[in-house]
């Protein structure tokens, strides 16, 4: 059986997976259902949700489609957080599986860059980079990275650890094969599986970081995303809750539907290896 069947035949997994479909398509398709620019003054301020159909999610207080804005901010908070997490995932995967496989003063030294920056919680991190750097959808993606790369790292190494000394690492020495080679070509792609696992809860987090740095104001103005929709609903939270309640909900399912699809995928990937 393989992985993807396990994954479906898991409930986790298959909800997680149809939640990340779900929002995978709206992410797509929002150019298709809103092509004009979900920023742009629509109709009158304040339109309570499910009052009027042509704004069936109500409008903000400037009079914009909270509907609008809800599909188009999928598209970019998920784009951050996929981004950041593969980012993340290159940088800790490349600097686990050199240290793990060259050892001696190579992995002391590049353990303690990776315990320097475990020091500093992500999102601290991620701050002061944005704060530094200026906020734009590049430099928040590189924040995020910066601090969630040291957690694929550790277990990337760890996993290096268990495999260099196997019998087919070993046969690649004999044949002449080069260090460098053999760690990319024999060791990386063995590792690779739990750390792939790991991808999913970077994500996941990924989103809430840019969310927060967006309620903060640290983000790209000119690009909606829903961290900035709870920012702007905070200003009349007494009186339209609503525009604070919408986003949250869909920052709630898709943290739900990762963290789901990552249980399923740890299941099914855990199978795997029990048949192998």
């Amino acid at each position: 059986m393989s992985v993807l069947q396990r994954l479906l035949r898991s409930p986790e997994g298959a909800i997680g997976l149809a939640i990340l479909c779900l929002l995978a398509a709206t992410a797509m398709s929002a150019g298709a259902f809103f092509p004009r620019d979900p920023l742009s003054i629509v109709g009158p301020a304040l339109v309570p949700p499910f009052s009027d159909m042509a704004f069936p999610l109500g409008t903000d207080r400037l009079g914009r489609d909270v509907l609008a804005e809800l599909v188009h901010g999928s598209r970019a908070s998920l784009m951050v957080g996929i981004a950041a997490a593969a980012v993340a995932l290159v940088v800790g995967a490349l600097v686990g599986t050199l240290a793990g496989f060259a050892g001696g003063l190579i992995d002391e030294a590049l353990m303690r860059i990776v315990d320097a920056f475990q020091v500093v919680p992500a999102f601290l991190l991620a701050l002061a980079f944005v704060s530094v750097a200026g906020a734009s959808l590049p430099v928040v993606v590189l924040a995020i990275a910066l601090g969630a790369w040291t957690a694929p790292a550790r277990l990337a190494r760890a996993e290096v650890l268990s495999i260099r000394e196997h019998d087919y690492v070993a046969a690649a020495r004999v044949i002449g094969m080069r260090p460098l080679e053999i760690a990319l070509r024999e060791v990386l792609p063995n590792a690779l599986a739990p750390v792939l696992a790991l991808s999913s809860v970077i994500v996941a987090s990924s989103v809430l970081i840019e969310a927060a740095l967006s309620f903060l104001g640290l983000s790209d103005p000119n690009i909606v995303t829903w961290g900035s929709m709870i920012a702007e609903g905070r200003n009349v939270l007494r009186s339209a809750p609503f525009l604070s309640i919408v986003p949250g909900i869909a920052l709630m399912l898709t943290v739900l539907g990762v963290y789901l699809f990552s249980e399923g995928l740890g299941q099914a990937l855990a199978g795997r290896k029990a048949r192998t």
